[in-house]
Formats: structure tokens, C-alpha cells, sequence
């Protein structure tokens, strides 16, 4: 069987429902794109098909002995990906996120970034890249990361391949001059997708969710779904609670037993974890019994994924979310409504981009699901139409620039990296490099951008001397080293800001003050933030924060955030935490592991600068956020996998804390505990007395 067969062969049985390949496809195979080895970026639309050309190469690739990473900028994606390239293992070929165990490695920038810079070995292994969501590389934040990763790469192992995935490049040559790639353009779409603006007098509305409600009534009697973008999570919550009661009388009543199951679900979620239902999740709940659910970060993760899960298979009507949701995630919307096309930004608010409202059109109509798809942009007037038409339908997205330079952070941890990784020791090595980014590549050939070509040298030098001037690299005698404080970024994901502001903690901190630390790392920009639903538990943070010895004047996310993960070590649970503060609790979890993992980094850092006298503190304190615990349980929820603090402090207060004379019986007597955790808990009660 020659290869193409056999790539057909898996792909056919990994994906049943497709029958042959689609035009766009069938192009890029016709091009040549399996058989040689150059480079490619292939630039489809939305629902075309591209991870299938990418996950062909990627197979063809193993079954002839190499590897490949399939690199994405997100998590959710990342999962998203794992879970559905596992059917080849089948096959025999091995997926997972790390590339020294898999055949087919899916990793985030920030993974792949790292492999670049200290895992030479590895990815000399390596014989294909994929980029997907490529347009990601014009980001502020994670576009730097992907940028330098890749040329990188390219000068470690200029034999890989690459392949780049994007449906919204402009500016195509530009990009692939600069990869040395070929350019497969195609503009089929196997669900046709139409855009419109509609105003509110076609719809005989009086305001914008009125004339969602009415697209919606209509949906519903085709039995189609709608994917609702609006700025805010606050606006997700104020249009699903709006739409639900409007809708709710015209419900049959065997939609709403499957309407009642899913919002069932969403409530078991906190419980799970010993938490009452938040306010945020009732509400939520009570939406969906209508068929309408919000979507936003504040939401438990398991919740997110329930609404996801629920929606394609069709158990719910409307989505309405945050613009997070227009990346990645595969949902069977025939219908989105674009209803906010302006972010608040500081100097005001402004008209987003056509690459946003592009891929939030792209949500509506995917293949599995749709035979056509609709983007709705909705204008309050016919003025204000005819502007938004002239702009987003006839408008052309902006070309794709390089933010390197722009996020100065990247800059520093870029400069780091290669002086870390011995591939540079001087600024000129350091301007080598970076002439050869994308950024480089653009300051050499867009006439646009000549004009601050003589910044790039200045931008070197000012960043070598600020990262000499906090400890970070040095100079000496054989050219420009990392300290072993430069050597600990290096290695880490953190920010260079983060990382500065908690080595000068090193040396303000003579008595480690456990809340004022865990202040000073919400004030961090790696910190996520346990966000305020409005201002009105500002004065409760304040009190709480005053409590601990922390004095201040405006209260904002940061303070919420310290606020909460006080209460959580403490042992409050998620409804405690958001009805005494007024925040989105759910997120406090994640903001938790985030900050045990910080203070981790923050131990790591007293030791390499010679402080080690905080190291039994930090390590405490690092479980306690964790875990969610106070000081005297951490032996117990560490020691037994699984307990956790609701179960933990149960067994304290029932027995004490010498569990030696407690039988199995007596402890299945405790709420929660069974059979096997009981016999975990005696294990564990064993080992630490037999010392």
C-alpha cells in the first residue's frame, strides 16, 4: 500500500463522516503539498479543513519514521486537539504534549518556546512543525513567543518542515518570504457562510436584545443554534438572563426536562468540590432551564466544558459569550450574532478589528453540523449600518506585523533565553537573532517600517544594560552570561517584571509576612485575577485586606484577588468567597494553583540569591493555597490522594488529629469517606507512625 493510501485509510477511520477530500483539499494535494518537503502556509477559510491537511502531513510524516509537534496558543485548544487526534492511536501513533514520548505532540507557544531554547536534542528529532491559529503571531502577547520559537528553530534545525494554519492572513507574501514557504490560497468553504448587517427596524426591534430574542424565536423553528459575542462577562449574564425570560413560555416540555438535566449538572459542579452553588452558578443554571447559557472565565472549567458538550448536541438553543470563545473551540452554531463590535480600551472605546469580527463569524456554520452559516453584526441604524458594512463586510482584514519590539517584556525574555542557551554572548550576536524574526524580516522589507530600523540596536543595547542592572545577565570575560537568577527566567515562563518584583521581595522581606506576600504576587503580571461581578464588595475587600496588616486606598481585581485566595487558605469555599466579596469565585481555584505555583517560583528565587531562612514558610504556604487549607490538615490532605479539605477537616473535627486507634468502620462514619478512601487514610496513618 503506497503512503497517500494508508494516510487515507487512518484518516478515514479516525473520520467516518468524511466521505472525500473538499476542493480546497484536493488543491493542496494537487500541488504537491504531501510529496515535497518545502515549507507551506495554508491560508483556507474558516470550517475548510485545515487541521486534516495538517494532521495528513503530520501522518504521513511518523508512518515514515519521523516526528512532528502540532503547536497551538491555548490550552483549551491544546486539550481540544489531544482529545481528538487520540483515535490514531489506533493506528499505532502516539499523541500526548510531550515530544520526547509521543509521535504527534501537541503543545502550547510557551511549551514549544522552551523546547527551543534548552532541548536541543529532542527537537532535532523533530521533522515537522505545525503552527496552527498562525495569524496568533501578529498578537502582543503570545505572537513575540511563537515568533522567536520558530526562528529559533530554524537556525537549530533548518532541515523541519513547517506548516502554518490560518484562515485570516492579509499580508501572505510578506509572511512567507519570510518562512521560505509555498502559499496554498483557497476560498472554498464547505459550508457557505453568509454576512449581514441587520438594523433594528428589519427587525422591528426597539433595542438590540429585543431583535436577539427575535432571530432566536425563528432559529428555534428551523432547530438551529446561536452563538451570541458581546464585550463583557457581565453582558453575557445580562443577555442570557434577558433572552431566557422572553423566551421561556413558547418551551415544550420535553426540551425542558433536557434543559432541567444540563442545569442540574451545572449545579453538581461546585458541589463536587464542597461548595454550595455561587450566585453566578444559579444564575446560570436558572438560564439554561430556558435553554440559554453564558460563557465566560469566570464559570468553573468543568462548567464551561458542560455547556460546550451540551451545546453540540444540541440540548441548548443560545450561547452568549465572551470573544474568548472565537478561538479554537468547535461548535455548532449555524447563526452568530455579533452584537458588541467595540472593546473599551484606554483612550476610549474602539471599533475592533476585521480579523475579530472575521473569526467570530467563522464560528457560524461548521461542517458535521451546518449545511450553511450566518454572521450577524447588528446596527442600530441604517447610517450606522452602512458604516459597519463599508468596514467589516467590504473592509479587508489588517495585515499581520510583528509585536515584537512592542512587548518589551518579550524583548527581555528573548535576550535571556539566548544568552541562557549559549547562543549568544555580545549584542551583535543578540541583533543576528533578531533580525532574523519576523520582526527583522519586516524592518528589512517593508518600506513602512525603515524608518525605525536604527532602533532595533538601541533596543538591544538599553535592554542589556537594564538586565545587567537587575542581576539578571552579566558580563565577563569570555562575553554576556546568565546569573542564576537570569538562569531561573530563563527556565520559567514567568514575566521578567514578575521575576524582578519578587527578587526585590528577596531582599524587603527581612520576616516573611504570609498575606502580604500573597498581596505582592496578585500584584504581578502573571497573576490571573479573581475579578469583581461590580464595585459593590469593594469595602468587604478593604476590611479583609486592613485585617492583615494591608493598608490601601483603591481596591481593584489585584485586592479582590488577595482578598479571596485569604479567604481560601482559610478554608471558605467558592459561594463563601463570592457572597462576602461580590467576585466571580469560580475562578478562584485556578487563581489559587496560580499563586502556590508562584510562591514556588518565589522560594526558587530566595534560594539562588542565598536566602534560604523562608524556605520551610514558603513550602507551607505553597500547600495551603494549593490545597485550600489552613496550617494544621496539610499532613493529612497531602498524605491521602484525593481527600481534600472538606473530607480532611472533617475527620479533625470528628476524631482529632491522632488517627491511629480509629478503625476503617469509625471512619466511614464521616460524611464522605468509603471503603476505599477509609483504607487510604489507615495506610497513611500507618506509614507515619512506623517511623
Amino acid at each position: 500500500m503506497n503512503t497517500r493510501k494508508a494516510i487515507m485509510k487512518i484518516i478515514k477511520d479516525c473520520y467516518p463522516f468524511i466521505e472525500e477530500l473538499n476542493p480546497a483539499q484536493k488543491a493542496a494535494i494537487k500541488q504537491g503539498y504531501l510529496e515535497d518537503q518545502h515549507n507551506y502556509i495554508l491560508a483556507i477559510p474558516t470550517a475548510s479543513g485545515k487541521t486534516l491537511l495538517g494532521l495528513m502531513a503530520a501522518i504521513k510524516t511518523i508512518l515514515e519514521g519521523g516526528k512532528v509537534i502540532y503547536t497551538v496558543p491555548l490550552i483549551s485548544i491544546q486539550n481540544e486537539k489531544i482529545k481528538e487526534f487520540k483515535e490514531l492511536e489506533k493506528h499505532g501513533i502516539s499523541v500526548g504534549k510531550d515530544p520526547r514520548s509521543a509521535d504527534l505532540a501537541i503543545m502550547v507557544f510557551e511549551s514549544f518556546d522552551m523546547l527551543t531554547r534548552f532541548s536541543w536534542n529532542t527537537l532535532n528529532e523533530i521533522d515537522l512543525l505545525i503552527v496552527d491559529e498562525f495569524h496568533m503571531i501578529g498578537e502582543y502577547t503570545r505572537g513575540p513567543t511563537i515568533e522567536c520559537a520558530i526562528t529559533r528553530l530554524m537556525s537549530l534545525n533548518p532541515r523541519i518542515r513547517i506548516i502554518a494554519l490560518s484562515a485570516t492572513l492579509s499580508n501572505l507574501e510578506e509572511i512567507a518570504a519570510w518562512l521560505n514557504a509555498n502559499v496554498i490560497q483557497h476560498d472554498y468553504r464547505p459550508v457557505p457562510l453568509y454576512k449581514e448587517i441587520l438594523t433594528l427596524d428589519m427587525l422591528n426591534a426597539r433595542e438590540k436584545n429585543e431583535a436577539i430574542v427575535k432571530i432566536l424565536q425563528e432559529a428555534i423553528k428551523d432547530e438551529n443554534q446561536i452563538l451570541v459575542f458581546v464585550s463583557t462577562r457581565r453582558f453575557t449574564e445580562a443577555l442570557a438572563t434577558f433572552v431566557s425570560q422572553k423566551i421561556r413560555k413558547n418551551i415544550p416540555k420535553e426540551t425542558r426536562e433536557i434543559f432541567n438535566k444540563v442545569a442540574d449538572k451545572i449545579l453538581e459542579i461546585p458541589q463536587k468540590s464542597g461548595s454550595a452553588p455561587t450566585f453566578t452558578c444559579l444564575k446560570l443554571a436558572e438560564c439554561i432551564r430556558e435553554g440559554v447559557a453564558f460563557h465566560h472565565a469566570g464559570l468553573f472549567t468543568r462548567q464551561r466544558e458542560i455547556i460546550e458538550d451540551e451545546f453540540r448536541k444540541g440540548n441548548i438553543y443560545m450561547i452568549t459569550a465572551t470573544p474568548s470563545l472565537m478561538y479554537g473551540v468547535n461548535l455548532p452554531s449555524q447563526t452568530v450574532i455579533i452584537r458588541d463590535y467595540t472593546r473599551w480600551t484606554r483612550q476610549g472605546p474602539k471599533w475592533i478589528p476585521v480579523f475579530d469580527y472575521e473569526q467570530m463569524s467563522g464560528r457560524a456554520g461548521r461542517p458535521q453540523y451546518d449545511k450553511v452559516g450566518y454572521s450577524y453584526l447588528i446596527a442600530k441604524s441604517p447610517e450606522e449600518a452602512c458604516q459597519l458594512e463599508e468596514y467589516y463586510i467590504q473592509g479587508e482584514i489588517e495585515p499581520t506585523n510583528s509585536k515584537l519590539i512592542e512587548n518589551k517584556d518579550a524583548v527581555y525574555h528573548q535576550i535571556i533565553g539566548q544568552i541562557a542557551a549559549g547562543l549568544a554572548d555580545n549584542p551583535d550576536d543578540l541583533i543576528e537573532f533578531f533580525k532574523k524574526t519576523f520582526y527583522g524580516h519586516q524592518l528589512t522589507n517593508n518600506p513602512n517600517m525603515n524608518i525605525i530600523a536604527d532602533n532595533l540596536e538601541y533596543e538591544i543595547d538599553s535592554s542589556i544594560e537594564f538586565l545587567i542592572k537587575n542581576e539578571i545577565i552579566k558580563p565577563t570575560a569570555t562575553g554576556l552570561k546568565a546569573t542564576p537568577f537570569g538562569l531561573l527566567i530563563a527556565n520559567s515562563n514567568y514575566s521578567v517584571e514578575t521575576s524582578i518584583r519578587l527578587h526585590h521581595l528577596t531582599t524587603e522581606m527581612d520576616k516573611l509576612d504570609t498575606y502580604q506576600l500573597i498581596y505582592e504576587i496578585c500584584k504581578t503580571p502573571d497573576m490571573p485575577f479573581i475579578s469583581f461581578k461590580t464595585s459593590k464588595g469593594k469595602d468587604r475587600v478593604r476590611e479583609k485586606l486592613q485585617e492583615h496588616g494591608i493598608f490601601i486606598m483603591d481596591v481593584s481585581n489585584k485586592e479582590a484577588t488577595a482578598a479571596s485566595l485569604i479567604e481560601w487558605i482559610n478554608e471558605r469555599s467558592e459561594h463563601e468567597i463570592e457572597n462576602r466579596f461580590n467576585v466571580y469565585a469560580a475562578s478562584t481555584r485556578r487563581a489559587a494553583y496560580e499563586a502556590s505555583q508562584l510562591i514556588r517560583f518565589f522560594k526558587e528565587i530566595c534560594e539562588v540569591t542565598g536566602t534560604y531562612g523562608h524556605s520551610q514558610t514558603l513550602d507551607i504556604l505553597t500547600a495551603r493555597l494549593y490545597y485550600g487549607v489552613k496550617e494544621d490538615i496539610i499532613p493529612l490532605v497531602v498524605g491521602v490522594k484525593r481527600l481534600g479539605r472538606i473530607r480532611a477537616r472533617r475527620l479533625v473535627n470528628t476524631f482529632g488529629y491522632n488517627l491511629k486507634n480509629v478503625s476503617e468502620d469509625e471512619l466511614q462514619r464521616v460524611d464522605g469517606i468509603g471503603p476505599r478512601m477509609a483504607a487510604a487514610i489507615k495506610k497513611y496513618v500507618k506509614k507515619i507512625t512506623s517511623f
